[in-house]
């Protein structure tokens, strides 16, 4: 038993240096790939893929998140004859924490499974030992345009189901509950900062970081046969999914600690 726990422990261990030197790796081929205009060609192609073509779910996502919002809260803001605040309930929700969350979990299962599968097959065919032969880093040329895509275009998909979320819960909400309007952009004015915002957008490059890096990882890593990427995109999706949580509940407790130490009257608020 203790051999068998010891064994998982030393493959845990191992995995975990595996896992940070290829992050170590990842970032100085980001680096160089910042600085280097010929790979810019590389890294447009990836952000089309990854952020182009993501747009039309994210949004989708973030209306029916506002929506929901809307509905699930209405009944209990109108019995204390305070519906016209339900904007700031659905705004703060959505750009703080549900917007951002949501939308980096669909970028997990479409960009974090396609980017496995990809590099997955790449490993199984041979093709990461084709571009080795020929003296080119794989990580420089496959991993690097992929990272900066996934980091530089997560936050502003995060914006667009922000918005999107924004406007569903206004539709139900003055639409079919018939709130003033006014009344309702005017409570979500007073009441939505561009602190919330803001840290909305900046858990963007945390959880686009995190979805790629593992991503990227579990497809240089994968094992052979058809099984062994289909295991790997798995296991990416599980681990990108509770790495965003993670990563969602450390910054939150640093935003309201910063938060508390430059504004701590609003705060007690």
């Amino acid at each position: 038993m203790l051999d068998v726990l010891g064994h998982k422990a030393f493959l845990g261990l191992h995995n975990m240096g595996r896992f940070a030197r290829f992050i170590w790796d990842a970032i100085t081929a980001s680096l160089y790939s910042i600085s280097n205009p010929s790979t810019y060609s590389l890294i447009w192609t990836q952000m089309h893929i990854i952020g182009v073509r993501s747009v039309p779910v994210v949004m989708i996502t973030g209306a029916f998140v506002g929506m929901t919002l809307a509905v699930q809260a209405y009944d209990q803001l109108a019995g204390m004859g305070l519906e016209e605040h339900l904007g700031v309930l659905i705004n703060v929700s959505v750009v703080k924490e549900l917007g951002p969350v949501l939308a980096a979990i669909m970028l997990a299962g479409r960009v974090g499974g396609a980017l496995t599968a990809e590099l997955g097959t790449m490993k199984v065919t041979e093709q990461i030992e084709a571009v080795k032969s020929m003296g080119t880093d794989p990580v420089k040329y496959l991993v690097a345009p992929r990272v900066l895509a996934c980091l530089l275009l997560t936050p502003f998909l995060i914006i667009f189901a922000d918005l999107m979320g924004i406007m569903g819960g206004y539709f139900v909400s003055v639409i079919q509950f018939d709130i003033n309007a006014r009344a309702y952009w005017e409570f979500s004015a007073s009441g939505v900062e561009l602190w919330d915002v803001s840290i909305g957008v900046i858990k963007g490059f945390f959880f686009g970081c995190a979805i790629a890096a593992i991503s990227c990882y579990k497809g240089f890593t994968c094992k052979e046969g058809a099984h062994g990427v289909g295991e790997a995109c798995t296991e990416a999706f599980v681990a990108s999914f509770i790495s965003i949580l993670a990563l969602d509940f450390i910054l939150a407790i640093m935003a309201k600690t910063i938060y508390s130490m430059f504004w701590p009257l609003k705060s007690l608020v």
